[in-house]
């Protein structure tokens, strides 16, 4: 796409704010919509952040149902309401989002720092709409190797939410650069520094690193739990990382090397001055030397 077009594009879209008016969605609905690819954006040169085009607002408004199947697309449960929309209990729910059989977009910590997940409601629906899960929600028991694995203490639900962060960062990046920053976002900085060890290429790196998507005041509890969410802690999904990130930054360092500091030349010696030219002798000496000569 040429710096023309993209100019023009500009010209007309929305902000955020206005796109969300414009498709009667609230700023969380619409936000959660470009988080899962619902809605297209594209970036503003200006600095602005991103945008959507009329035309992407007219594409939405002419679909089906629109908005309220749109609004139902990003409706967003916890574990008590999605339980009710399965129709299992909340514990059963509770452990089935444990094995990573349906994953939460989202999470937030309550007034007991604990962490609530976040579920697609569509997305419990469609998994009680599958024949082959019907055991799995109305069996006494499960399955002996499920059983075995909550045993074990799995919990695949961070995991599964930084797959599909992830996967929303990758989509916004729009050079290498950002997609290898998107994908340190998931390392801790041991990792990083392994695989990065050059210092000033590792602070260019740390420039499209973004954040969590929830805060917590620096150095609180809240703020250590919320980056221990981010930060893999899986050894396949580590491995799967690391091998990612370096295949990206090879891309990245030809695309546009890390910017260094200026080598500072040491000022060169000046060259030795020629002997001044001695003025002949005079008087009786200067007399008989120019004789003899």
């Amino acid at each position: 796409m040429t710096s023309g077009t993209v100019t023009q594009l500009q010209r007309n879209a929305y902000t955020p704010s206005r796109a969300a008016r414009e498709l009667g969605l609230r700023r969380s609905e619409f936000d959660l919509a470009v988080h899962l690819g619902q809605i297209r954006t594209v970036p503003d040169e200006g600095g602005g952040g991103r945008r959507v085009t009329r035309s992407e607002v007219d594409r939405l408004r002419a679909t089906s149902g629109f908005p309220e199947a749109l609004r139902q697309r990003v409706r967003l449960v916890g574990t008590t309401e999605g339980a009710e929309a399965m129709g299992i209990s909340a514990g059963r729910f509770t452990r089935l989002a444990r094995l990573g059989l349906f994953s939460p977009v989202r999470f937030y910590l309550n007034r007991y720092r604990a962490v609530v997940w976040l579920y697609l409601a569509d997305e419990l629906e469609e998994f009680t709409r599958v024949q082959d899960n019907a055991l799995l929600l109305t069996a006494r028991r499960m399955p002996e190797g499920l059983r075995e694995m909550l045993d074990e203490g799995v919990d695949l639900r961070a995991r599964n939410w930084r797959g599909r962060h992830r996967g929303f960062l990758l989509r916004l990046a729009e050079d290498p650069w950002e997609s290898a920053g998107a994908l340190a976002a998931f390392l801790d900085p041991v990792q990083i520094a392994e695989l990065v060890p050059d210092p000033y290429e590792r602070s260019h790196l740390h420039r499209f690193r973004p954040g969590p998507p929830a805060q917590g005041a620096q150095g609180s509890p809240a703020a250590y739990l919320i980056e221990k969410i981010m930060t893999a802690d899986d050894p396949a999904e580590i491995a799967w990382l690391r091998t990612e990130l370096t295949g990206v930054l090879q891309d990245a360092r030809r695309f546009r090397p890390a910017p260094r500091p200026a080598v500072r030349q040491a000022p060169s010696a000046p060259p030795p001055e020629e002997p001044a030219p001695q003025e002949p002798p005079r008087g009786l000496l200067g007399w008989l030397r120019r004789r003899s000569a």
